[in-house]
């Protein structure tokens, strides 16, 4: 078996989005995911770890209910793809400024109790991830080469800040979970292609 099997989606469409540029900046956190620096000063994330991690988030995800899984992106560039998600899957998307308590306050009417959530961006979402830490959840993170992973408890590598890579990323998320629960045929593509889960 090739590498190009191994993996979700053909290795061009991986390439094509960017998933695998970070920054110039790079913690301590991210070095084991990091393939190599570029001469322009950009860190490059490793393909396989990436995929790896995908697969890996997936395959934790699908234990939960829908319902009990939040999905919360701060920046812009997630905000098509989350409400894709939400709608296919039935998970819960916080799109845009995080609301203060909703996790750690039952006197709000918004109070809800997730059971794990899912950061597009661990310093954008960093109240979401400070309220999973107090009520105790498990925490999924999208982490670039910047970020401090220490308080999540599973990092997928990637870049988070690029529209082409968080579409492409939520859209790999997508049709795995849907496949992992049987909606979707092993095998068979989601109708709902990479460009509607991508910001324009």
């Amino acid at each position: 078996m090739n590498e190009q099997e191994d993996l979700l989606i053909d290795t061009n469409e991986y390439l094509k989005s960017g998933i695998h540029i970070g920054t110039k900046f790079k913690t301590k956190y991210m070095a084991d995911f990091i393939y190599k620096t570029r001469p322009d000063g950009l860190s490059v994330l490793n393909l396989k770890k990436i995929d790896e991690r995908i697969r890996i988030a997936v395959n934790f995800l699908v234990h939960y209910e829908p319902k009990d899984i939040f999905i919360v992106s701060r920046r812009e560039n997630a905000w098509k793809a989350l409400r894709q998600v939400q709608r296919l899957t039935g998970m819960r998307a916080i799109i845009g400024r995080y609301p203060p308590g909703i996790l750690t306050n039952p006197h709000l009417e918004t109070f809800t109790e997730p059971k794990v959530v899912v950061v597009c961006d661990p310093w954008t979402d960093k109240n979401a991830v400070n309220d999973a830490l107090k009520i105790g959840v498990p925490i999924v993170a999208f982490c670039d080469t910047n970020n401090q992973s220490n308080n999540v408890d599973l990092v997928v590598p990637c870049n988070n800040k690029g529209k082409k890579s968080v579409g492409l990323l939520f859209y790999l998320l997508t049709r795995e979970l849907l496949r992992k629960r049987g909606m979707l045929p092993a095998g068979e593509e989601m109708k709902e292609k990479i460009e509607d889960f991508t910001e324009e």
